[in-house]
């Protein structure tokens, strides 16, 4: 009978080695570090269904300030602006004006350095 209980207690103990180096593994697509709010956020995206054209996250410096940008993911969606605690900033563009919320009107020509740390590369399948 203690067999059984060695098999459970080792399937639990890979479990949880599995959970831990996935954990530890999640930066390891990105060149550098990237807040962990953002790296959530991608593998929630990552769960969600593709879009079109494909999400993507962008960080970049705005109003001195390191930021980060999702687009609008379909019609009448404003876009996401966020500060570098994961805090919503402003919708910058999309919505129903194309507009965004008109909070940081600005974005689109003020941020600089832009870089896209995460582009979806799944592919929509009809």
């Amino acid at each position: 009978m203690r067999v059984p209980q060695i098999v459970s207690s080792r399937a639990v103990l890979v479990t949880v080695l599995a959970v831990v180096l996935a954990g530890c593994a999640d930066n390891a697509e990105f060149d550098e570090e990237v807040p962990l709010w953002v790296t959530e956020m991608i593998r929630r995206m990552e769960r969600e269904p593709v879009t079109n054209p494909p999400a993507y996250v962008e960080r970049s410096d705005y109003a001195g300030a390191t930021v980060y940008y999702v687009p609008p993911h379909c019609c009448d969606v404003a876009g996401s602006l966020y500060d570098e605690s994961g805090t919503l900033i402003c919708g910058p563009d999309g919505g129903l004006s194309g507009k965004g919320d008109g909070r940081c009107p600005d974005f689109a020509s003020a941020r600089r350095n832009e870089k896209i740390i995460w582009r979806d590369s799944r592919t929509a399948t009809n």
